[in-house]
């Protein structure tokens, strides 16, 4: 019973869940030949996909044709917010359905992104059947396109988020999480995964620059933020190190962070995005760091990613306690107010494979 209690982690009952999978197809110059330009590929194309995706009861899907990176938020209104590099899709899961096209006419995409966001309820106990709603779109529409042997490249990205300090807000209520890694609730849902299949598990927290933290670490009237930042990673080391969390990143340039395994993705930086690789299969300490004491950035943005043995046995319930030690002994060192500012966690799990032939229909 004592062990049982200690793989779980118990986290407010006002948690929000949340489920995303991209498919990107490459685009070769085989598939674009049986197009007169790109437009008319990029709408014939989405079109396809949009009345399968109805078919599938996907009922919330997006089609990137302008090689720009989705990003998925919680919020009460849906949009699709555009930058240089990036889409950060805000929608309610429990409301919001939609079929759009993001497109750039004359521009010639790397790969096809389809963007299946999960709606409904109870999203994280439904991911499985979510994913094979996907594999079954994704069989189903790669014999239909006119092009054969294309490449696809599936990401199901899951996330529980909620506010660290919320108790001290009153929210007393909680529910005991046992977690498991997605390939054992997949295997446990019979849901195929491939052999090799990478994975990641790991935890995002920002924390604001208010004006209590900065007056107290820094002197009056300095362009030098170099205090400022070196007691936010000393700190964060130590309480991070003091829980044999070893795999962790602090980012402080104004770019967002984008987790990757780095055993099998390219970790290249962008204008916008600041990449960061973790090979979970690695025991040794892994800290990365990114910023600049001559420029002061509203936002601080810190990682800690899981290693394998924290995936087996029950132990992401242990790790994510071990996480949240961290955190409130990291965050004790500072003027936070928790009874009034939120402090939000994000629990990350991701998967991502080359989809096998079969399932391609090929």
């Amino acid at each position: 019973m004592a062990l049982n209690h200690l793989q779980k982690v118990y986290i407010p009952k006002d948690v929000r869940s949340n489920q995303y999978i991209t498919a990107e197809i490459l685009v070769t110059d085989a598939l674009l030949a049986h197009y007169p330009d790109y437009k008319t590929c990029y709408q014939t194309l989405s079109r396809t996909i949009f009345k399968l995706a109805e078919q599938h009861e996907l009922n919330n899907v997006h089609v990137i044709t302008n090689d720009k990176l989705p990003v998925v938020r919680f919020h009460t209104e849906a949009y699709a917010f555009p930058t240089a590099e990036q889409i950060i899709f805000f929608y309610n899961p429990k409301f919001h359905e939609a079929q759009t096209l993001h497109t750039k006419d004359d521009y010639r995409a790397r790969k096809i992104r389809i963007v299946f966001l999960a709606t409904g309820e109870d999203i994280r106990s439904n991911s499985a059947n979510f994913h094979i709603k996907v594999q079954s779109f994704l069989s189903t529409l790669m014999p239909l396109l006119p092009e054969k042997e294309l490449k696809v490249k599936i990401r199901d990205h899951q996330h529980l988020s909620y506010d660290l300090f919320a108790k001290a807000k009153g929210n007393k209520e909680s529910y005991g999480y046992k977690l498991r890694s997605i390939s054992n609730r997949y295997q446990a849902r019979e849901c195929p995964l491939p052999e090799g299949h990478g994975s990641l598990c790991y935890v995002t927290v920002k924390l604001p620059l208010g004006r209590k933290l900065k007056n107290a670490l820094l002197a009056a009237d300095t362009d030098d933020f170099t205090p400022l930042y070196q007691k936010l990673e000393d700190s964060f080391i130590a309480a991070t190190s003091a829980k044999q969390l070893k795999q962790v990143a602090m980012v402080a340039n104004g770019l967002t962070p984008l987790i990757r395994n780095s055993k099998y993705d390219q970790v290249d930086g962008t204008d916008e995005v600041q990449m960061l690789g973790f090979d979970p299969h690695v025991e040794e300490q892994q800290y990365v760091r990114h910023w600049d004491g001559s420029r002061l950035v509203d936002m601080v943005s810190f990682t800690i990613a899981a290693e394998v043995k924290d995936s087996k046995d029950g132990g992401l319930g242990r790790y994510l306690n071990r996480v949240e030690e961290a955190l409130k002994g990291f965050i004790s060192e500072f003027e936070f107010d928790k009874s009034r500012e939120d402090l939000i966690v994000r629990f990350h799990q991701h998967i991502s494979y080359q989809a096998p032939a079969q399932l391609l229909g090929q």
